[in-house]
Formats: C-alpha cells, sequence, structure tokens
C-alpha cells in the first residue's frame, strides 16, 4: 500500500460520511413532516442518551471521542435547525 492509496481512501470514506450525512438530513426532512409538534426537538434525554451510546461507541473503536461528541454536539444542533426550517417551509406551503 502507497501513500496514494491511503489518501485515495481517505477521500472514498470522506464522500462517504456526505452521503451518510445526506441519507441521515433526508430522514430529518421526513422527521419535520411526520412531526406535528407533539414531539421536542430539544429533548435533552435523547440527546445524552444518543451521546452516551456514540461515544461508547467510539471509544469501542479507537475512534477519539472528544472529537465524536464535539461532532454529534453539533450534528445535533444542526439537525433540530434544519428540521425546524423544514416545518416552517411545510408550513408555508413552500416543500
Amino acid at each position: 500500500m502507497t501513500l496514494d492509496d491511503v489518501f485515495s481512501g481517505i477521500d472514498l470514506v470522506d464522500r462517504q460520511l456526505i452521503d451518510l450525512l445526506s441519507r441521515r438530513f433526508a430522514l430529518v426532512r421526513a422527521a419535520a413532516k411526520l412531526n406535528d409538534g407533539r414531539f421536542n426537538l430539544d429533548d435533552e434525554e435523547r440527546r445524552r442518551a444518543v451521546l452516551s451510546a456514540i461515544r461508547r461507541r467510539a471509544f469501542e473503536q479507537g475512534v477519539p471521542v472528544g472529537l465524536v461528541g464535539d461532532f454529534w454536539d453539533r450534528l445535533f444542533d444542526a439537525s433540530v435547525a434544519f428540521e425546524r426550517q423544514a416545518r416552517e417551509r411545510l408550513r408555508a406551503g413552500n416543500e
């Protein structure tokens, strides 16, 4: 294996990460369509449970736990904002 092979592998994983994020945000968009307001977007209990499970999985796989925690915090915030925007667009008839 060469360094170019390693870089190509990293590039592939990066593209896959974007694909996975795209799928995740498609699910968030679907949640916006299904959530009639009964589900609290800022559910701190769910957030803590998910973050705990994610951090544990990261640790088990040798991934920097701090990085994963920071990433998921930002992902949660972005997802909540994205869902709110999607719900607003739906209410306005723009989606």
